[in-house]
C-alpha cells in the first residue's frame, strides 16, 4: 500500500481532531484528497476496508441480544421507515424531473423507486464507529439504532438474491448447524487464553463466519454478524470485542479512503448529490416520529433518529448494480458516493454535540411523547442511594463492591447495558439500567440523599457529559472520576469533578496497600 495512504489518512484524520471533529472526516477528507492526486485504489487497500467491514459485524453480534430485533419498535420502526421513505421520495424524484431536471427526467418510476430504495438504508459503518467513540452501542438509543441496521442488512440481503438472481445453495440450510457446535467455539475460547491466541480466534471465526455464508450463496458480511450473534453470551465475548477493537478501526480507515476514490466530481454532479442531502432532515423526522408513536421516549427517539440520519455504503452497491444492468448512467455512482460521504459528514457534525441539542430542546421535545411509556423505559427511584457508581465495568464493578463492604445497602450501581444489570442483579447487586447522560433520568431522580456519584466509565466525553447534566439537575453532591492518562486529569476537574483517580497509579497504590496486610506487623519498619 502507497505511503501517501498512511500519510493523507493521519494528516486529515489530526486535522480534523484539532478542529473537534469526529476523525472519520478526515478520512473521507484524505480519499478525495489521494484521488484528486491522481492516486488510485489499490487491492490491498480494498481488502483491508473489506476486512474492517467484517471484523465490525462480528463485533457487532458479540454485543447484539437475539431479542432486541423482536421489539415492535425496532422490526415495525424499521419497515415502516422504509416503506413511507420510499414513497416519499420517489414523489420528490419524480416532481424533480417534472420540473425539467435533466439528470432525472431520463430516468422512469421504476427507477426512482430504486433510488429511493438505496437512499432508504444507513450507514452501518459510520454510524457503528460514532456510537463507539461515544460508548453508546449498549445504551437504549445506540441499541435501537443497531437493531434497525440489522433489520436493514437482512433487507439488503433478500434485495441482493431478488436483484441479482442468485439463490442461495441447497446447502445453505447446513448452516444451521452452527448453533449445534457452539459449545465447541466456547471451550476454545476458554482456553486459548488472553493473548494474541484470543485475537486470532476472533479473526478466524470472523472470517470462517463470512467464508461459510459466501460459499452457500448468502452475503458474507451477514455470516460475520450472525456468529458473533451465536457466542454473544460467552463469557469472553466482551474480551474478545476489545481485542479487535484497534484492527477494526484501523482497517475501516482503508473503507473511508475507498470512498474518496469512487471518482471524481463535476460541478453538476456535487449539486446533483447536495441536492440529495437536503432530503437528510426528512429521514430524521420520519425516524423520530415513528419512535414516538411506538412509545419510546423523546430522549430515545432524537438520538436513535440523529445516528440514523445518512446515507448508507451499501446505496453504492445498489447503485454500481443499476449501474452494471444499464438502468443508470455512470455518473450517478459519483452522485451517490459524493451523497454518502456529505452524510457521513452531516451525522458527525450534529450527533457530536447531540446531548447538549437534546438538553437544550427537550421541554419541547417531550410535548410529542406518548403518555404511556415502554416498560423498560420507566424510572428506577433508588430511594436509599447515598452514593451511585456509574458504570460497572471492572473498575465501576470493583468500587460497588468495597464500598457496599464500608456502608452496605446505601451504594447503588448504575449501567447503560440492561444485561450486565440483570447479571449483577443476580448477583445480589443493587444496581439500575441507566444512561448517565440522560438528563432526564437525573430531573426525574430524587437527588436529595445522594452525597457522592462515582464516574467509572472510559470516556473522558462521556464523564464530562454526565457532569454536565447532574448541573442541569441540580445535583449538589460529590463527582469522583476515574482517567486513564495524565492528560485526562485536569479536563476532568474543569468539567466539574471533585477528585479525579488516575486508573494505573491508584491501582498500584491499592495493590500495595493492601498487600501490606499480608505482612506481620512486627515487620514493618521505617527504613531511610
Amino acid at each position: 500500500m502507497e505511503f501517501a495512504f498512511i500519510l493523507l489518512a493521519f494528516a486529515c484524520g489530526f486535522g480534523a481532531k484539532l478542529l473537534g471533529l469526529p476523525t472519520l472526516i478526515g478520512y473521507l477528507t484524505a480519499g478525495f484528497v489521494l484521488n484528486y492526486l491522481g492516486y488510485k485504489s489499490t487491492e490491498d487497500l480494498q481488502t483491508l476496508a473489506d476486512l474492517g467491514i467484517t471484523l465490525m459485524l462480528f463485533t457487532i453480534g458479540l454485543k447484539l441480544n437475539v431479542r432486541d430485533l423482536l421489539k415492535k419498535e425496532v422490526w415495525l420502526g424499521s419497515i415502516s421507515h422504509t416503506v413511507i421513505w420510499i414513497t416519499f421520495v420517489n414523489l420528490v424524484l419524480a416532481g424533480l424531473a417534472w420540473v425539467g431536471l435533466e439528470i432525472f427526467a431520463t430516468l422512469d418510476f421504476f427507477t426512482h423507486s430504486l433510488l429511493a430504495f438505496s437512499l432508504s438504508f444507513s450507514s452501518t459503518v459510520c454510524i457503528v464507529k460514532i456510537l463507539e467513540e461515544s460508548g453508546e452501542i449498549k445504551t437504549r438509543h445506540g441499541k435501537l439504532a443497531i437493531g434497525v441496521l440489522v433489520m436493514q442488512d437482512i433487507v439488503a440481503v433478500l434485495f441482493l438474491v431478488v436483484a441479482t438472481g442468485k439463490i442461495p445453495s441447497v446447502w445453505a440450510p447446513l448452516l444451521l448447524l452452527l448453533f449445534f457446535i457452539k459449545p465447541i467455539w466456547a471451550k476454545i475460547l476458554e482456553i486459548v487464553g488472553h493473548g494474541e491466541l484470543l485475537v486470532l480466534s476472533g479473526f478466524m471465526i470472523a472470517l470462517g463466519g463470512y467464508q461459510l455464508f459466501e460459499l452457500v450463496g448468502i452475503k458474507g458480511d451477514l455470516g460475520a454478524l450472525i456468529v458473533g450473534m451465536i457466542i454473544a453470551k460467552h463469557v469472553k465475548s466482551a474480551e474478545l470485542s476489545k481485542a479487535l477493537m484497534t484492527f477494526k478501526d484501523l482497517f475501516l480507515i482503508g473503507f473511508f479512503l475507498t470512498i474518496g476514490f469512487s471518482a471524481l466530481p463535476t460541478l453538476d454532479l456535487l449539486l446533483t448529490a447536495i441536492l440529495l442531502c437536503i432530503l437528510i432532515p426528512v429521514k430524521f423526522l420520519l425516524f423520530f416520529k415513528l419512535f414516538l408513536m411506538l412509545r419510546l421516549r423523546a430522549r430515545t427517539s432524537y438520538l436513535a433518529s440523529l445516528v440514523l440520519s445518512n446515507y448508507s455504503e451499501f446505496g453504492l452497491i445498489v447503485v454500481a448494480l443499476l449501474v452494471s444492468l444499464g438502468w443508470l448512467t455512470a455518473q450517478w455512482l459519483v452522485i451517490f458516493a459524493l451523497a454518502v460521504s456529505f452524510s457521513f459528514v452531516i451525522t458527525g457534525l450534529f450527533y457530536k454535540s447531540s446531548h447538549n441539542q437534546y438538553t437544550k430542546y427537550k421541554d419541547l421535545l417531550r410535548n410529542f411523547e406518548k403518555t404511556e411509556r415502554l416498560k423498560e423505559d420507566a424510572y428506577i427511584q433508588p430511594d436509599d442511594a447515598q452514593v451511585i457508581v456509574i458504570g460497572l465495568g471492572r473498575v465501576g464493578k470493583g468500587a460497588y463492591t468495597s464500598l457496599n463492604a464500608i456502608i452496605g445497602h446505601k451504594v447503588w450501581g448504575m449501567d447503560a447495558d440492561p444485561m450486565r444489570i440483570k447479571n449483577l442483579t443476580d448477583e445480589g447487586f443493587k444496581a439500575m439500567v441507566g444512561d448517565g447522560e440522560d438528563v432526564d433520568l437525573w430531573e426525574n431522580m430524587d437527588l436529595s440523599h445522594v452525597e457522592l456519584i462515582l464516574l467509572a466509565l472510559p470516556s473522558i466525553d462521556d464523564i464530562c457529559n454526565i457532569t454536565e447534566q447532574l448541573k442541569h439537575a441540580g445535583y449538589k453532591g460529590k463527582i469522583a472520576a476515574i482517567a486513564r492518562y495524565e492528560d485526562e486529569i485536569q479536563p476532568l476537574l474543569d468539567a466539574g469533578s471533585d477528585k479525579v483517580f488516575n486508573f494505573f497509579t491508584e491501582a498500584g497504590i491499592g495493590f500495595a496497600e493492601e498487600s501490606l496486610h499480608l505482612l506481620p506487623s512486627r515487620n514493618l519498619t521505617n527504613k531511610d
